[in-house]
């Protein structure tokens, strides 16, 4: 596979196209179709036929299996050119890039064990029957992925829901597409029917479209809460299944019990891995007093030692952000909080680059230090390299402060001590919880949060078994025959 490998389905003639940025430099790197509401409907029709033609759905599980396992070797052998790709259309350095889809195949290879070691239950019963469940696949499945991690995202669900014999339309970011459209030859070469897996490369026309679409089972949606919450209403009116991993504001708590340079450096990653572009990325550091200094000190250090440049150079240590218009977005919360009182001791510009890169999205590594939970810069989502710091005194004020916000997704707890650590975990309202770490994930570890974070999960096994139905079958087995109506076996209601 070539990066010139990304065929993106025909639109119809006179549809409009889109110009896809490397966010690095503003220069365009390639068109794709405009897809809107029309292209939407012939993609569910065809994946709709490729269900119910049942290629792929009456595979036996140990074949679809097999297929899933060679969908993860094609992308192993593909993973250089696929990084670089990620790298050139999201922006990420090609150090961040490699680093995640190295492991997207461990998901196809984790959903894949899941179908091959796949049980269902025998139901205790009164009298002669025999109850048994049986599973069988949604139909077709809507998965809307966001930008900042196009293939991982997609394949959480891709994987789970092929492995339970759905077909599948993808909606990727409009601003991303690109790695998304490189699977489809992968895809192939693997051994998947042709139209079990459809592509639109479209915007807010077409995911609104896929999301209510009268065809589609199933959505699974990465994005704003505000989006999240639109699908949501879709969904709900035909009682259609949806996973939703939305927005977030994570909290990580820092106690006086560990080393503040410890801290500062290890939590860094949380905050500007992705260029902060990251639904859990760490954005409220909440520090007991006692350390506090020190750990904006030090968190400051490395914040401004990090090294903003070319996504392609292998020395750079953070990129752009995706757009002229997130950059915006970033600058004006930071200079709310710099209005608002609180102290900016590092970044909070956009850095001096030259050449091409002088017209890229860059933003600089940013500590917002002094803040208080009122300001809008650590209550409102910033997608971006900001960390906001907020001293504390009490472990009691701490989890307060952490849950005083209308998201849920993740936190991260720094300490040393075994008891704190696990009780704070326990205290905080959110879906996932690191200790001593932040963003860690396997493919086996449920994936998602509470409150306006979203519904569901994304990975295992909770997600794969939301991609199939139970069906539950009961089975007389005695000899002689039920008559209600002529006084047989009215000793109790079926």
């Amino acid at each position: 596979m070539t990066i010139t490998d990304t065929r993106a389905p025909e639109a119809p003639s006179g549809a409009g196209t889109r110009d896809i940025v490397n966010p690095s430099t503003g220069q365009v790197i390639r068109t794709v179709p405009e897809h809107g509401a029309a292209e939407v409907d012939s993609a569910v029709a065809a994946a709709k036929q490729a269900f119910e033609s049942a290629p792929w759905a009456s595979l036996h599980p140990s074949e679809r299996s097999r297929i899933l396992l060679r969908i993860a070797d094609e992308i192993e052998a593909s993973t250089e050119e696929l990084y670089r790709l990620e790298a050139l259309n999201n922006g990420r350095p090609v150090t961040e890039t490699r680093a995640q889809l190295s492991r997207v195949p461990e998901w196809f290879r984790y959903n894949a064990g899941l179908l091959a070691a796949q049980r269902t239950a025998v139901l205790p019963s009164d009298g002669p029957y025999l109850t048994y469940q049986r599973r069988a696949p949604l139909g077709v499945c809507g998965i809307i992925t966001p930008f900042n991690h196009p293939m991982l995202i997609l394949a959480r669900s891709l994987s789970a829901a092929l492995a339970n014999g759905n077909t599948v339309v993808v909606k990727p970011s409009e601003l991303t597409p690109l790695t998304t459209l490189a699977l489809l030859p992968i895809l192939e070469r693997a051994g998947v029917p042709d139209g079990v897996v459809q592509v639109v490369t479209g915007a807010a026309e077409a995911g609104r479209r896929l999301t209510e679409h009268p065809d589609i089972a199933k959505i699974t949606l990465t994005g704003g809460t505000e989006t999240g919450r639109s699908a949501a209403v879709a969904t709900a009116r035909r009682f259609a299944r949806m996973t939703a991993e939305l927005g977030g504001k994570t909290p990580v708590i820092v106690f006086d019990d560990v080393d503040p340079r410890e801290a500062a450096e290890g939590a860094a990653f949380s905050a500007f891995v992705a260029a902060g572009q990251s639904c859990v990325a760490g954005s409220r550091f909440l520090v007991q007093r006692d350390v506090y200094a020190a750990f904006v000190e030090h968190l400051t250090a490395r914040a401004l030692a990090i090294r903003v440049g070319d996504p392609t150079d292998p020395g750079t240590q953070m990129g752009p952000l995706i757009s002229a218009r997130q950059r915006g977005k970033v600058a004006d919360l930071v200079d709310s909080g710099r209005a608002e009182g609180a102290r900016i001791t590092a970044g909070g510009s956009v850095p001096d680059l030259d050449g091409d890169l002088a017209e890229g999205f860059f933003y600089s590594p940013t500590v917002i230090a002094d803040a208080t939970m009122r300001m809008g810069v650590a209550r409102e989502e910033i997608f971006g390299p900001v960390a906001v710091v907020i001293p504390f005194d009490t472990e009691e004020e701490a989890v307060a402060m952490a849950n005083d916000n209308p998201y849920g997704l993740g936190a991260g707890v720094w300490t040393h001590r075994l008891d704190r650590g696990h009780r704070v975990a326990d205290s905080i309202r959110a879906g996932m919880v690191w200790i001593n770490d932040h963003h860690r994930l396997e493919p086996s570890l449920p994936w998602g949060g509470i409150k306006e974070s979203g519904i569901g999960k994304d990975a295992g096994i909770e997600s794969f078994d939301e991609f199939s139905w139970l069906k539950t079958v009961v089975a007389r087995i005695a000899p002689d025959s039920v008559d209600w109506y002529g006084g047989a076996g009215t000793e109790r209601l079926n």
